[in-house]
Order: C-alpha cells, then sequence, then structure tokens
C-alpha cells in the first residue's frame, strides 16, 4: 500500500521536515494531520533555507497536492504570511487543500495562552505561546471555529459574537486583561476568509480518492510521541497526537489505509521546555553538541536542551506507533566525538525498568543505563552510501537498531537532500 507516515520519535525537532521533504519527491499527496504553527520545519533546497511552521513539506515540491487535515489546528494569519513567503520565492502554491472541518486560532486563543501560562508560575508547561492548547480546549468543549464556519459569514459572526462575550469576561474576570473587539476581529478575520477561501475543501474526501486511485501519500506528524497528549511526558506535552495513529484521525482516512510507519530519530536526543530528560548532558559535550547542531528552536528560537541518544525512548516510540524503519538524522553532529553514549535502560531505587515510565517523578529519578561506544574522526557529510560510512558509525548506528527494535531505513548526515543515504525504499 502506497502511504507512509513519518513520525518523531523523540521530543521533537529530529529533523522531520528533511525526511518529508526527501521522500514528498516521489509522492503524489503530503498531509499535515495535527498541531499548529507551534511546530517548525526547516528545510533545505539548493542553499536555499525555507521554515515551514502550517504548510505541508511537500508545498517545496511542484505538482504535489499539499493537504492540511482536520487535525490540524489554523492560524489564518500566519498561513497567509507563509503562503506569500512561498510565493515571493517562486514557489507554487496551488496544490494546497485546508480541512473544513480544521479549527481556528482567535486572537482570544494566544492571548489566553499567554495569561494561563504565566499564572502557572514554577509549573508552566513551556508553550510556545502560539494559541494551540487552547484553541484545542474550545475544540474539545464543542465551542471552536472552524474553517467551514469562517467561510460562512453569517455563522462566523454569531460564533464569534457568543465566544467574545465568554473570552473577554475570562480574561478581565481571571486574569485582569483587557480583551477584544468583536467589530476589529470580525473584519480582520472575514478578509483571513476572503483569502483562504480557494484552498478550503472536504480534505477526506481528496485523500479518500487519492487513496482509492492509487496514488502515494505522505503523511507528516509535528512534534513528537514524547509530546503526545496521551502517551507523552504528560503535562509536557502538545494537545493533540503526534503519534502514527493521530494521522487517521487528523486526516479523516482508516488504519487499514495506512502501509508503513517511519520513525525519525535524531542521532542524539533534544528538549525544549520543561519536564525530565534522564540523558540530559550540562556539561561542554552538551554545549558542543547545541552549537554544532544549531539546536535552537525553528518557531520560537529557545535554546534546546541537548543529551546521549536515549534507546528507551525510542524503543517505546516504535511499540506505540508501530514503526517499521528508522531515519537517522544529525549524524554528522556526531563526527569527531572520542566516544559516544547509548542509554540502553533505567534504573529506579536499584530495579530495573521494563517500561517506559507513565510517571515524571519516576523519569525524573532514574538512572540511565549507558553502553559506551568509541566514536569517529572522520567526516560524514559528504558521504553518500552506507558502507563507506566510519566503522564505528555504522556500529553506533546498528546497536541503537537492536536496541530499539526498529529496522534502519534512512540515515541522514546533512541537511540538503542529497545528504541522504537510503537503504529501504519507502514508496
Amino acid at each position: 500500500m502506497s502511504s507512509v507516515v513519518v513520525i518523531g520519535t523523540q521530543w521533537g525537532d529530529e529533523g522531520k521536515g528533511k525526511i518529508v521533504d526527501f521522500l514528498a519527491e516521489k509522492a503524489d499527496v503530503v498531509v499535515r494531520y495535527q498541531g499548529g504553527n507551534n511546530a517548525g520545519h526547516t528545510v533545505v533546497v539548493n542553499g536555499t533555507e525555507f521554515k515551514l511552521h502550517l504548510l505541508p513539506s511537500g508545498i517545496l515540491y511542484s505538482g504535489k497536492t499539499c493537504v492540511v487535515g482536520n487535525g490540524v489546528v489554523v492560524d489564518p494569519a500566519v498561513m497567509l504570511k507563509e503562503l506569500k513567503g512561498m510565493l515571493d520565492k517562486g514557489i507554487d502554491t496551488s496544490g494546497l487543500k485546508v480541512s473544513n472541518r480544521a479549527h481556528v486560532i482567535m486572537p482570544y486563543h494566544r492571548l489566553l495562552d499567554e495569561v494561563e501560562e504565566e499564572s502557572r508560575g514554577d509549573r508552566k508547561i513551556g508553550t510556545t505561546k502560539r494559541g494551540i492548547g487552547p484553541c484545542y480546549m474550545d475544540k474539545n468543549s464543542r465551542a471552536g471555529i472552524r474553517m467551514v464556519d469562517l467561510m460562512d459569514e453569517e455563522e462566523f459572526c454569531s460564533k464569534l459574537e457568543f465566544n467574545l462575550e465568554a473570552k473577554n469576561h475570562l480574561l478581565k474576570a481571571v486574569y485582569g486583561v483587557e480583551g477584544f473587539d468583536y467589530e476589529q476581529v470580525k473584519q480582520e478575520y472575514l478578509e483571513y476568509a476572503r483569502q483562504l477561501k480557494p484552498y478550503v475543501t472536504d480534505t477526506a474526501a481528496v485523500l479518500h480518492a487519492a487513496i482509492k486511485n492509487g496514488e502515494k501519500v505522505l503523511f507528516e506528524g509535528a512534534q513528537a510521541t514524547l509530546l503526545d497528549l496521551d502517551h507523552g511526558t504528560y503535562p509536557y506535552v502538545t494537545s493533540s497526537h503526534p503519534i502514527a495513529g493521530g494521522a487517521c484521525i487528523g486526516a479523516g482516512v482508516g488504519p487499514t489505509q495506512i502501509g508503513k510507519v517511519i520513525g525519525v530519530v535524531k542521532a542524539y536526543t533534544t528538549r525544549v521546555g520543561e519536564g525530565p530528560f534522564p540523558t540530559e548532558l550540562h556539561d561542554e559535550i552538551g554545549q558542543t553538541i547545541r552549537e554544532r547542531g544549531h539546536e535552537y528552536g525553528t518557531t520560537t528560537g529557545r535554546p534546546r536542551r541537548c543529551g546521549w541518544m536515549d534507546a528507551c525512548v525510542v524503543r517505546y516510540a516504535g511499540y506505540v506507533s508501530g514503526i517499521d524503519y528508522m531515519a537517522i538524522t544529525r549524524l554528522d553532529i556526531l563526527d569527531g566525538l572520542k566516544t559516544l553514549k547509548i542509554c540502553t535502560g533505567y534504573k529506579y531505587k536499584g530495579e530495573l525498568l521494563n517500561e517506559f515510565p507513565a510517571s515524571l517523578k519516576v523519569l525524573a529519578q532514574v538512572e540511565p543505563i549507558y553502553e559506551e561506544l568509541p566514536g569517529w574522526d572522520e567526516p560524514t557529510s559528504t558521504i553518500r552510501k552506507y558502507e563507506d560510512l566510519p566503522v564505528n558509525a555504522r556500529r553506533y548506528i546498528e546497536r541503537l537498531s537492536e536496541v530499539s527494535g526498529i529496522g534502519i531505513g534512512i540515515v541522514s548526515v546533512g541537511p540538503g537532500r542529497e545528504q541522504t543515504i537510503i537503504l529501504e525504499e519507502m514508496f
């Protein structure tokens, strides 16, 4: 079956955008199925860097259908800005299709995100303050505004008036801040509706037709496994489902329509925001990895916390999403390190843990069990065949595969499309 899901196996920032961009060349349809503009994908094409937050990575290829699914929350201003950025660089965006069932981020969502995070004090989550969480909250409380509503002026105005009355009262009474003017918000969003209308459609029907016609469909998730609302390190998670199962819900396709699942694995581990991180490095090696890898958030610019490879995390992601193959990224960042470590297990109060702990209290206190492997001096960024990689680089990759129980499909040794080594064809 020609449908592939690409997910992140760690805490995000694994390089999914590069892998999706590479695979999109052979795909007919590329689908973003969850999250919002709290995500950031950086893709380099012929030396030009593209930063994507809402648009599927396949937008950089002409002739592709690019779907923003019902599981995505859409900030219209951000989407229009990205579309303009693409057009300014000569990228054809006519293949974009936005689900009429996707929920719309409103100004009050962004403000609530900010004031609620500030009110948490020491318990802050580390949100990007883009309004993602509050938008999903409205979606789940059945108070949200969908794209189909935004396209209908009468329906939109009715829902906006009702919501603003409640949100303005909440902002003033609880947080002591002023709310929003109805007319101003109405006019702003009706203009967004006018500009976005050509792209809005029933994307589940589009995908059903594509799969029925035998087209190659690529699903891309934002964020990653440990940021999943149910399966991640709760409460330091996102508000949607980045795991493979989220593709079915967030795009409107059945699980029998999914052929392969690819898990993107950064060759080390990073995380942005709060929460426990068992293999985090607070030393010179961690700083070296951060600077070499330019480990700063695409969306926020925040420095990422860096640490050794945690195979317990990758193994957990493997069975939660049924991963078939790993796509290992950023291997070149480890070039020149004398020794490397892989965490193969956890000990808690002297006992070996058999599962990834649900309790953050436990995760914060686990002792990583490390295997130490020799590094390599040879640069990897110019290598194009797996067998040409340094012996110790291959040992490192193969040991990760053994410990996680997931096969090796792709190895990336740099940001460019050409810096990609294929071991298994995905389409």
